[in-house]
């Protein structure tokens, strides 16, 4: 069983907390909170297997982080992943930390800007299915001062009910435009008067 007491928490989520696994730096565990409903366990099991369906496909974790098993932690059943962290070391820090501050999203503009680019290519090339995608799910990892990469750590995966998208391309291709279209009008939505999200979005 994998003591998590005294690891610190990277993240917290609506139905999960994420720690740094004590025994590997370079990785993270999940574990969801005590549980009202199975709704949360339902969401990490379907992510989960859509992650081992990525797996088969060779999808390489250049933009997701790698899944790496399950394990028993004394926080109850933990889910292990790559930890994102930045070119200094220091854990990466989501989308809306820099798109929440204007000195930040200014600084890096060009970077995040080539990496929104990115993203959407490289989910569109590997159709890979997302649920909502949002700022806060998102983590933006410094390779340098000019480069970067946004990373999807959450809401992976294919809710319909008969998910055919999951097996046709032209299908799979509709339905990410369509969600990263809706990602774009949130992102207007949520930061209106950032310069940045005005200038990379605007309708």
């Amino acid at each position: 069983m994998l003591d998590l007491e005294s690891s610190p928490m990277v993240g917290r989520g609506l139905h999960r907390a994420c720690y740094v696994h004590p025994r590997n730096g370079n990785l993270c565990v999940k574990v969801l909170f005590p549980l009202e409903s199975r709704e949360p366990l339902i969401e990490a099991e379907r992510e989960t297997s859509y992650y081992r369906v990525l797996k088969k496909r060779g999808v390489p974790w250049t933009m997701l982080p790698e899944f790496h098993g399950e394990v028993e932690t004394t926080r109850g059943k933990g889910y292990i992943f790559d930890l994102i962290r930045d070119e200094d070391g220091s854990v990466s820090k989501t989308l809306r930390d820099y798109l929440s501050s204007p000195r930040q999203a200014e600084r890096y503009a060009d970077a995040l800007s080539a990496a929104f680019d990115l993203l959407r290519d490289y989910l569109l090339q590997w159709k890979i299915i997302t649920m909502t995608i949002k700022a806060k799910n998102i983590l933006y990892q410094r390779i340098s001062e000019t480069e970067g990469r946004l990373i999807i750590v959450d809401n992976i995966g294919n809710s319909d009910f008969i998910p055919i998208c999951d097996h046709v391309g032209f299908l799979a291709e509709r339905k990410i435009r369509r969600k990263w279209r809706r990602f774009e009008d949130l992102l207007l939505e949520e930061y209106p008067q950032s310069d940045f999200v005005r200038k990379k979005f605007r309708r």
